[in-house]
């Protein structure tokens, strides 16, 4: 017969390991404030001073993600950094293509049992992520939920709100045919197409080396999602001093090619993309042979080493250019009948 529980610990929840964890990630945290954060983690709620003199009409850009089954391999192979890294990183993408500055982040941790020091690096990375783009991780949650989770176990998520003055709200809506498409590189496969992935590539090859690549199969996986925080600035920096301004963004994530890039364009528009315009990495490849995958579903899945666009109208190619020299012109804005594809490779 199952021994009743007389208490919270013998059910499974440490209160105390809480209250370290939340001193270690106290410290963490502390790490991002700024002079607008009046209080941070700890208390019910965070407080965040909006200085709304910043930007004109200021209009607030919220967004909220998850790190997915990416988290399955930081698990297993122990390695927590830099997840939190993935989480901020995509984050602050999903606003930034609207042209908005980040202000403040919260995160949820949910673990099966609650390990103070592995939370701790687990949200060291939002912190140094944080810390990168210039931002106040401000507050969080962690729970213990061990009827829902494995010990080892856990689920991350993150919330994000930054500002940007309305007349500078990046939508799309100028955007024409004949503009053309850009694209800036991925650092891996960012934060998705893993559940796929994984059963391509199963847990016991993750610590082994594949031909081609310089480091494990695991490593590859786990590279972190890249911040397009700085680059979106210096663009726009550099086509308002040559007269123009970037048309459009598509963070490349859940749903590939096919279902970001649409987002970002007026009806009525798609993009022909150039096939070859770009280097795709490696361990794209081996997905796609150790698969058999198709190439619809590779562009409807990953982002193929591009992992963000930018629409610019033809006489500002050389300033976007120049300013961003990695970046390579990887499309153009074409005319699309209402039923067809959005996005076609050529």
């Amino acid at each position: 017969m199952r021994q009743m529980a007389r208490s919270y610990r013998e059910a499974g929840v440490n209160v105390e390991e809480a209250r370290r964890a939340v001193e270690l990630i106290g410290r963490a945290a502390a790490a991002t404030s700024t002079p607008s954060v009046l209080a941070g983690v700890g208390g019910f709620g965070s407080l965040f001073r909006f200085d709304p003199t910043t930007h004109p009409d200021p209009v607030l850009v919220a967004s909220t993600d998850g790190v997915g089954s990416k988290l399955q391999l930081a698990i297993a192979l122990g390695r927590h950094g830099t997840i939190g890294v993935d989480l901020v990183n995509h984050c602050v993408n999903d606003i930034a293509v609207h042209g908005a500055d980040p202000l403040f982040f919260l995160d949820y941790l949910a673990v099966g049992k609650l390990r103070a020091e592995a939370a701790a690096e687990i949200v060291s990375g939002i912190a140094d992520a944080c810390a990168a783009a210039g931002i106040a991780l401000v507050g969080g949650e962690t729970a213990e939920l061990p009827d829902l989770y494995e010990a080892d176990e856990y689920d991350l998520a993150g919330f994000i709100v930054g500002v940007v003055a309305r007349a500078d709200v990046i939508d799309g809506a100028q955007v024409r045919a004949g503009d053309l498409l850009l694209g800036l590189p991925s650092s891996g496969l960012h934060t998705n197409g893993y559940t796929l992935a994984r059963r391509l590539f199963p847990e016991d090859e993750w610590r082994r080396a594949a031909p081609g690549l310089e480091r494990t199969i695991g490593e590859e996986l786990l590279e972190p999602h890249r911040s397009y925080l700085d680059e979106i600035r210096i663009l726009r920096r550099a086509m308002r001093d040559a007269g123009g301004e970037p048309l459009a963004f598509a963070h490349i994530t859940g749903g590939g090619w096919v279902e970001n890039i649409p987002r970002t364009l007026p009806a009525g528009l798609g993009a022909e993309i150039e096939s070859g315009s770009w280097h795709v990495p490696l361990i794209f490849s081996l997905i796609q042979e150790r698969g058999d995958i198709s190439d619809a579903d590779m562009v409807r899945t990953f982002n193929l080493g591009i992992g963000l666009t930018c629409v610019v109208h033809p006489d500002f190619e050389a300033a976007a250019l120049t300013a961003l020299p990695e970046a390579r012109r990887i499309g153009t804005i074409v005319p699309v009948e209402r039923d067809a594809p959005r996005v076609a490779f050529v």
